[in-house]
């Protein structure tokens, strides 16, 4: 039973026992005066379509965001920070929650970072700034190379993979029309396409991972007829063969009983009420230029598609190997996702992910400085993701050589996620991470939609403004030489000092400059 229920039975039951006590003595009407304002409150906390933990947990759950008023002060010195000092949890969700409700998000004071700490970063801006408005056009990019038949003019930040099983369907459905009212596109995550990515009818970025589900046969093995059926849907735009992740790299995904309901196996045909592990590798390819291979193949059944691969950077010479199955093939992806060991989920293991994995900046750096290597970053675009929070994160990705940008847990937040750290519970009291339907019920997809869409017009909106204070026309001419970083209390370092550009084309014909 949940505590809406509790609070239902119970206030009917106090009414009814104080008025019947009340025909014995009037001075039970006092025990009405004090609990008739905590029912009223209770009844007013589920009507309300806002604030999903108090339509969840009436009157107990205004505690919540009583606390929240105080919370940044006398939790400042108790959060996750980042790598260049900046306390994560105290600005940068409460920056999200103020540009996913559309309200002031500047701040006083100036900043709120000691920008003294090492790994403390800036962007250089110029005198001659130009006007935001002037920029527009720099908020998309066309995703289609040579081969590509139906390219795809795409948002500079999108949705992140996040699958329906992970996500509630009420989730699911609020970031789906949150897509569609911003015009930008929901990454399906490798659970496949349910019917709540499809209702709304927002952009897709059709996600394939090891299970191959929504494309998956009995045996669980690629199958190209289903495949071929999904792919022709209007709302798919693009499609992404998951090899790994920044959370879990080299492990494949997790869905937990609880949340495997009969619905969601279903939709990725396996058995349900039982916790599905993804393989860690794939069955469809065994190297390189089978991986080619099958991305023509998935090109050629789509129509024309735009196909790419999404991967966390581990050993640096199997990307190596890719690029070099691309030139021996001839065969190229659209697009390249770069994933960061920083990147979250709702289960891994610790080890996973702490210890494996190479971090975004890095890893993006490497690839993008690899594909140059060998002429090939001009045909291919690359889409980054890894604690991406702000319209700075977008402008630094970018600066490094990404053409685009995923974020999943800002999304998240802006959804209405407290980050209670009970993903893999199926207890989320928010009702985003949860199959329960009692929960999931208390978020309101039409309010959360609008602040899905309310924070990314914001954030690209900043990013666009970023552009215009460093004086550039164009995203393409964000450089390594436009973000700095503090390496000590009196030095600092250009990026384009710490992440080196590889001449283009350069290991075409010396192979001993390559990178590994």
């Amino acid at each position: 039973m949940s505590v809406k229920q509790i609070f239902v039975i119970s206030s009917i039951s106090v009414s009814v026992v104080i008025l019947l006590l009340a025909l014995i003595s009037p001075y039970f009407l006092l025990a009405f005066l004090i609990f008739g304002p905590i029912i009223v409150v209770g009844i007013a906390d589920m009507a309300q379509k806002r604030q999903t933990v108090r339509r969840n947990f009436p009157v107990i759950g205004n505690f919540r965001y009583m606390l929240e008023k105080v919370r940044p002060e006398i939790m400042q010195y108790f959060v996750e920070t980042d790598t260049d000092g900046r306390p994560i949890n105290r600005i940068y969700r409460s920056l999200i929650y103020q540009r996913s409700k559309n309200v002031n998000s500047t701040s006083p004071f100036g900043t709120q970072w000691d920008v003294y700490h090492p790994g403390y970063e800036w962007m250089n801006h110029s005198v001659y700034a130009v006007d935001p408005a002037d920029l527009e056009r720099e908020q998309r990019v066309l995703v289609g190379g040579p081969d590509c038949k139906q390219p795809y003019l795409s948002s500079r930040l999108n949705i992140s993979a996040m699958s329906f099983g992970a996500l509630s369907k009420n989730a699911v459905l609020a970031m789906n029309e949150g897509a569609k009212i911003g015009n930008f596109a929901q990454n399906t995550g490798e659970g496949g396409i349910s019917p709540y990515h499809l209702r709304p009818g927002g952009d897709l970025i059709w996600q394939i991972g090891t299970g191959y589900f929504g494309c998956r046969s009995e045996n669980g093995e690629f199958d190209a007829k289903l495949f071929q059926e999904k792919a022709a849907l209007e709302s798919v735009k693009m499609i992404e063969v998951k090899l790994s992740q920044g959370a879990k790299p080299g492990h494949g995904g997790i869905l937990p009983a609880a949340k495997n309901t009969e619905e969601i196996a279903a939709i990725r045909n396996v058995t349900p009420h039982t916790t599905v592990n993804s393989p860690p590798a794939h069955t469809a390819f065994i190297n390189a230029e089978g991986l080619m291979h099958f991305i023509k193949q998935l090109r050629d059944l789509s129509g024309g598609k735009p196909i790419g691969f999404k991967l966390c950077i581990g050993k640096r010479e199997e990307f190596v190997e890719f690029c070099e199955a691309m030139i021996a093939t001839g065969i190229k992806p659209d697009f390249i996702s770069i994933d960061g060991a920083e990147g979250g989920t709702g289960a891994s293991p610790v080890e996973f992910a702490d210890s494996i994995g190479m971090p975004l900046r890095d890893g993006l750096a490497f690839a993008v400085d690899t594909l140059r290597g060998y002429d090939l970053k001009k045909d291919i675009k690359i889409v980054a993701a890894g604690k991406v929070f702000t319209g700075y994160h977008i402008a630094r990705l970018i600066a490094i050589g990404a053409d685009m940008v995923n974020v999943a847990r800002a999304m998240m937040l802006a959804t209405g996620c407290i980050q209670a750290l009970q993903c893999h519970q199926n207890t989320c009291p928010t009702g985003v991470a949860t199959q329960d339907k009692g929960l999931m019920k208390g978020l309101v997809v039409e309010d959360k939609a609008r602040r899905v869409a309310n924070f990314h017009k914001a954030t690209i909106e900043s990013f666009v403004e970023l552009m215009a204070a460093s004086g550039v026309i164009s995203a393409d001419e964000l450089s390594r030489e436009h973000i700095n970083r503090r390496a000590g209390a009196t030095g600092f370092q250009k990026y384009s000092v710490i992440y080196p550009e590889v001449e283009i084309g350069s290991y075409l014909n010396d192979r001993t400059k390559i990178r590994v």
